[in-house]
């Protein structure tokens, strides 16, 4: 993602918790920085994405954090999925110091990713968005603003949603049709453009039937998505009992030790479930 941005001429700096893994930005001319505080000290507009919703709090609110060092950035973009609390938390501190901040998570995955068709969901203020848009846009091909600060990461909560109630279709067809038999790339070939055709069954359902569980997006992550989402459900007194099995199934899943999976991952622990594998 960063490295769109690049790619187009904007000069970056760049902070991970992993040196290396900001190699191929730093060799093309990117600037490293030693904390996250460094680099909202250094930069314009200033992108974050990271694990988890404790890691967000660390990176902004932190003791290196970009919000209590000297930020110099006019606009934050937090593109972590997260608790739409924390993302309001962040925008109420960052306003405090006149910066804007917007919650950004995206979907797509590692496809969306590497190919710059990311669908980018924003939360913030309209015009923070209008005046940065042009960036998002350098990493998306969707980008769409939701609503005020949270609205974000509520969207993205659905979307995560929708993906639980397809991932478990997607696998529960696959392995019906394993079962029986069956050539799960030619069941791909006819389902995947009829009334069940889907990014997850196209994208993701190749995969399963070559037994690639490599990550795009890691079960770890997904896990934790699904019980944000949950526990936003609770508080609003709804009840998803949808979601709530699926992530059950990945909580097994992770057990069985594939948090570091694919999401399609799901498929070897209904799998085991049926005694098949």
């Amino acid at each position: 993602m960063a490295g769109y941005l690049q790619a187009a001429g904007h000069e970056l700096v760049v902070h991970t918790r992993t040196k290396s893994r900001a190699a191929g930005l730093l060799a093309k001319g990117a600037v490293w920085c030693e904390a996250p505080s460094e680099v909202a000290a250094r930069c314009e507009v200033l992108f974050s994405i990271v694990g988890y919703p404790a890691d967000v709090r660390s990176t902004y609110l932190g003791r290196e954090g970009v919000l209590l060092g000297a930020p110099s950035c006019h606009t934050i973009v937090d593109m972590t999925t997260s608790q739409p609390s924390l993302a309001k938390e962040i925008a109420e501190r960052a306003g405090q110091l006149d910066i804007a901040a917007l919650d950004a998570p995206v979907s797509g995955g590692d496809v969306g990713a590497r190919e710059g068709t990311l669908a980018i969901m924003v939360g913030g203020d309209s015009e923070a968005f209008e005046r940065i848009r042009w960036l998002l846009e350098r990493m998306g091909g969707t980008i769409s603003l939701m609503g005020p600060a949270g609205a974000g990461q509520h969207t993205k909560m659905c979307n995560q949603i929708l993906v639980a109630g397809t991932m478990i279709g997607v696998c529960e067809s696959l392995l019906y049709a394993a079962r029986q038999g069956m050539d799960q790339n030619a069941i791909i070939g006819v389902i995947g453009s009829g009334a069940a055709r889907s990014f997850l069954i196209n994208n993701l359902g190749p995969r399963i039937a070559a037994g690639d569980y490599a990550p795009g997006f890691v079960v770890d992550h997904f896990v934790k998505d699904m019980g944000i989402a949950l526990q936003e459900a609770e508080a609003a007194k709804l009840s998803l009992p949808g979601l709530a099995l699926v992530r059950q199934l990945y909580v097994a899943l992770q057990a069985q030790g594939g948090g570091g999976c694919g999401t399609q991952g799901l498929f070897l622990a209904l799998d085991k479930l049926n005694g098949i594998g």
